[in-house]
């Protein structure tokens, strides 16, 4: 009995010492555990239960403006509410934008947009729903917050213009990144940014975007957000400080009215850009909340164009505003000297063709300051012959015709002053014939209006200007704004003075073909007509003597155009002026030209360093 009651107490007591042991271990692996929860990965814990109550997003910063030279507001940002979607916070995202709608209504292409987003996007960044909300609709996102997880309501900013329509070609617009823009930049990413997609928008965006700054929140279960902890603001984007003048932007988009045309205005003396006129234009807000199928219907079926900036990308036929730069390259080229007298009888023949003068009775024997002054088409034709097409061509090209300006707009297009290789790299020989057409302008030529004026200002000053709109960046004067910042054009004085006299006569003197270009004052301007043809007239119908094109359909008439620079004593501006289908130049050009040259002598921006543009007297 002894024995069982001693062999019972060392078993109780092992099984004891086992208990003790497990509980040991038990403890001390709760104590190491503990250990590591609290003290070795402490730090990572407090992050995390930081992140339950904190969040960070990022801040887009303003866009920078955009100002005229003497520092008028043209593109700005405007405060506006939106709805944004972090899907990492709803369990069900179609649950809650459902729930959304119910509150504030999503269109189609709302929809379509936000499902895109979703597709590409990241589940902690924010995702756009809605912009521009009523002060009701977001009260209404904030009391429903609960049943909106992952929804809340932000600040943002959106882009206004404030002269949308008149000023769409040169600022151009902005719009939604795509995932060509998605370069890397975390920017990019942010709801509601827009990048530049046109105009000045698009070739200044990396400045105009700004760097991004951080906030930081504390938010609640459902992610209501409770307070604003600390927030690092970002760098709002540049302004960039353009040379033109909006107050003669509109006085010249007032001027042409309904007419499908483009006027460009330079300082000639650098480069600048003082006013270029595309019209008709349109509004450029549209899209920035897209358009409508509507409206781009009725943009593209115009055939007046609005979508085209004329100035940098429509091309035309320069006609016998290229005169200049037939006579400069024959003078260059010795094929011509100032005092050649060629016979006009008014017409040249060339193998079975035959090439008219606009003068069907010819002009007789002239020289080049009479062919410049009365617009002689026979004459160019054989000074052309003389001189050949390729140096035709390399003269065009230093003027600024047919060939790349270092503008800083995107959208240019180069146009075309041919060169036999050009011409034989296409299949075909060059034929004399259109070395003969090419010398008053037509044929396989085509130039801009923005080049037509670099053209007047190089003639003008002899230096090889550069157009240019930036003027200012962040407040720093930016190169290319002095005259001795652009090179000499290496064209001889006399020979130059040769071409400005015969524009002078073009203008001023009895007979000239422009007399509806000259100004009223004490200041003289310099030009030369120009009449395009946008399809051949046949011989038949030039020697019928009843063939007027006026009595074509209007986009079957020639484009009347005219370029110019003023005072001719002192030259200071440069423009030229294209009307689609106008006609003639002396008649519909010149006159435009006309009016364009005195408001800018009136207004002289390039004199005037600050001080508020001048828009109120033709707004109305």
């Amino acid at each position: 009995m002894i024995r069982r009651d001693v062999n019972r107490g060392t078993v109780f007591t092992r099984r004891a010492l086992l208990v003790g042991g497990a509980q040991t271990l038990l403890l001390g692996g709760l104590a190491a555990r503990l250990w590591q929860v609290q003290v070795d990965e402490g730090g990572r814990y407090a992050t995390m239960a930081e992140d339950n109550r904190v969040t960070a997003r990022m801040i887009a910063p303003q866009r920078g403006r955009i100002l005229d030279r003497f520092g008028s507001q043209l593109a700005g940002s405007l405060i506006n509410w939106r709805a944004l979607l972090v899907t990492e916070q709803t369990v069900n995202v179609r649950q809650s934008l459902d729930n959304l709608s119910a509150i504030v209504p999503l269109t189609d292409a709302e929809r379509a947009r936000i499902d895109r987003d979703l597709r590409h996007g990241k589940s902690f960044i924010p995702i756009l729903i809605k912009e521009f909300l009523s002060r009701d609709a977001m009260t209404k996102i904030e009391v429903n917050a609960p049943d909106l997880p992952g929804i809340l309501v932000d600040v943002g900013t959106s882009r206004t213009y404030n002269y949308p329509y008149e000023l769409a070609h040169i600022l151009g617009y902005v719009a939604p990144p795509n995932e060509n823009d998605m370069d890397g930049d975390p920017l990019m990413a942010l709801p509601g940014l827009k990048v530049g997609r046109a105009g000045v928008e698009k070739y200044h965006d990396l400045a105009l975007r700004g760097r991004p700054g951080v906030v930081h929140l504390e938010v609640n279960a459902v992610g209501r957000v409770i307070r604003e902890l600390d927030r690092t603001d970002g760098i709002n984007g540049d302004d960039i400080g353009l040379s033109f003048d909006v107050g003669l932007q509109l006085a010249i988009q007032k001027m042409l009215g309904d007419d499908a045309a483009s006027a460009v205005v330079l300082d000639c003396r650098n480069g600048e850009i003082m006013a270029m006129v595309s019209n008709p234009s349109f509004d450029p807000t549209l899209f920035a909340t897209g358009v409508s199928q509507a409206q781009w219907k009725e943009w593209t079926k115009d055939r007046r164009t609005p979508l085209i900036n004329k100035a940098t990308s429509g091309l035309y036929a320069p006609g016998s505003t290229f005169k200049m730069a037939v006579a400069l390259a024959g003078l260059d080229a010795k094929a011509i000297s100032f005092h050649d007298r060629l016979n006009c009888p008014g017409h040249l023949d060339l193998g079975t063709s035959r090439f008219h003068c606009w003068n069907k009775a010819g002009h007789g024997a002239l020289d080049l300051h009479q062919a410049l002054k009365y617009s002689c088409d026979v004459y160019f034709y054989q000074v052309a012959l003389r001189t050949g097409i390729d140096r035709i061509s390399a003269m065009a090209h230093r003027l600024g015709m047919g060939t790349e300006l270092d503008i800083d707009i995107p959208g240019q297009r180069l146009g075309l002053v041919p060169t036999k290789e050009w011409r034989q790299s296409k299949g075909h020989p060059w034929e004399l014939g259109d070395t003969v057409v090419s010398g008053i302008g037509q044929g396989y030529i085509v130039v801009s209006p923005l080049q037509l004026a670099t053209y007047a200002a190089r003639i003008a000053t002899g230096r090889a200007v550069q157009p240019h709109f930036t003027r200012r960046i962040a407040g720093a004067m930016q190169p290319g704004s002095q005259p001795e910042d652009w090179p000499d054009l290496a064209v001889p004085e006399p020979m130059l003075q040769a071409v400005r006299s015969g524009m002078f006569a073009v203008v001023n003197d009895a007979g000239g073909t422009a007399p509806r270009a000259r100004l009223a004052g004490p200041f003289h301007l310099a030009g030369k007509t120009g009449s395009s043809q946008v399809r051949r007239v046949s011989r038949k119908q030039r020697e019928s003597g009843t063939f007027d094109s006026k009595n074509l359909p209007w986009e079957f008439r020639p484009h009347a155009l005219f370029v110019a620079y003023a005072p001719y004593e002192q030259p200071r501006y440069a423009l030229s002026v294209v009307v689609e289908h106008g006609n003639a130049g002396g008649i519909v050009a010149a006159p435009l030209a006309r009016d364009i040259m005195t408001e800018v002598l009136r207004r002289d921006p390039a004199s005037r360093q600050d001080g508020p543009a001048q828009v109120a007297d033709v707004k109305s």
